[in-house]
Parts: C-alpha cells; sequence; structure tokens
C-alpha cells in the first residue's frame, strides 16, 4: 500500500479519510471560512488546505461524491480532477452546481473522493496506418443498446 505524504497548508484542513473498510475512494474536505454557496450553473474552487506528494507511477484522481452528485447536484466540474505525483500546490476541487437550485457546502463538509491509482505511461508514435479491427471506426452508439 502506498504511503501518501500529506502537508497541512492550515490547521483546520481534514486529512483524506475513507468511509469504510473496502472504499477505494478517500473523502476530501471543504475547507472555509463559512458556508458556500452556488447558484444554479456555478463553478468555484474549493480549498482542501492540504499538499500531496503522489508517489511516481501513480496519480490522484479527484471523483465525485455519489450523493452530493446526484442528490444535489455539485460534482467536480472537470468530471474527474488529476493530481500529479511532481504536484505540490494546494489540492482544489472544482466544484460545479449541475441543479437549478442553489446549493451550499458547509464548513468541513466531505466535498469529492481521492482514489489514488497508478497508471501507465506511454510513448506516442505516429504512423500511416492503423491494425484492422471487427469495429473499425464505429464510434458513439456503434456497439448497440443492449
Amino acid at each position: 500500500m502506498p504511503v501518501i505524504a500529506v502537508k497541512k497548508l492550515d490547521e483546520r484542513a481534514v486529512l483524506p479519510t475513507y468511509g469504510s473498510a473496502f472504499a477505494a475512494g478517500a473523502d476530501l474536505y471543504a475547507l472555509a471560512d463559512e458556508e458556500i454557496v452556488f447558484l444554479p450553473g456555478e463553478t468555484k474552487f474549493v480549498r482542501t488546505g492540504l499538499a500531496m506528494e503522489i508517489p511516481e507511477g501513480y496519480a490522484g484522481l479527484i471523483y465525485a461524491r455519489s450523493g452530493l452528485a446526484c442528490k444535489r447536484g455539485l460534482a467536480p466540474a472537470n468530471k474527474v480532477g488529476v493530481v500529479d505525483s511532481d504536484y505540490r500546490g494546494e489540492v482544489m476541487v472544482a466544484l460545479h452546481n449541475h441543479s437549478d437550485k442553489e446549493q451550499r457546502v458547509a464548513v468541513g463538509e466531505r466535498i469529492a473522493q481521492l482514489v489514488v491509482a497508478p497508471f501507465l505511461k506511454a510513448e506516442f508514435e505516429e504512423v500511416e496506418e492503423l491494425n484492422e479491427t471487427v469495429r473499425g471506426e464505429g464510434g458513439f452508439g456503434s456497439t448497440g443498446r443492449k
């Protein structure tokens, strides 16, 4: 299990926590001086007050918390945030209000989840042709609905 070094940039910051023994994502907490108000369609950067040292070969992937996204319409604006292993700044969550109602995030509320995952670095090589497959160039919806 990789160990993630975490630096509190503010004494009020809360280290990420797992909600259950088998949770893949660790909850990230809002750091603010007061409740954060989101108007419908509005995006705001929410501080966590944390900087991290993600190990080389891994990335920190910031995903929505399902309850916050499905019940209140608050989810990361970029769908999945990426914290690279060489980034040492504050981890921020760009939360977007997808609902048609004003939404509020309380100080210290869980706002997103961080999944630490390994990745493969690829080399990109230009070629004249690609190998043929049965699917070919079939894109969106090309494999059917059922």
